[in-house]
């Protein structure tokens, strides 16, 4: 996890942001022992990796099924890391975990190891 290895608490910064009642609930119960502030933190850093493009998942996503669709925005292929560019053909990958993640058409050739 991100925050456990970037930055001791005491040296950052303090921030304060608005959220609903409803979703910070929900994070407090989705982060477990980690705590919702620790899980925003990683949220956040795992957003930021994605858009300057040096994300690289800890572990690959187990796909279920596919989905063809066009990008609509830039994209980053959660397996190759390749960008997928506006009105671009791609596939939506659904997870084993219920997401859906952005796939290049080219990322689940059978002969990809």
């Amino acid at each position: 996890m991100h925050t456990l290895t970037r930055t001791a608490t005491t040296d950052m910064e303090v921030t304060s942001i608005r959220l609903e009642r409803e979703l910070k609930e929900k994070l407090k119960e989705l982060s477990g022992n980690q705590g919702y502030q620790a899980l925003i933190r990683d949220v956040l850093w795992q957003y930021v990796q994605q858009k300057s493009g040096t994300y690289s998942p800890q572990a690959l996503p187990t796909i279920r099924a596919t989905v063809a669709a066009i990008a609509q925005q830039e994209e980053r292929c959660v397996l190759t890391g390749n960008l997928i560019q506006p009105n671009e053909s791609m596939f939506l990958g659904l997870t084993t975990t219920g997401g859906m993640v952005p796939l290049s058409t080219n990322s689940l050739a059978s002969d990809r190891t």
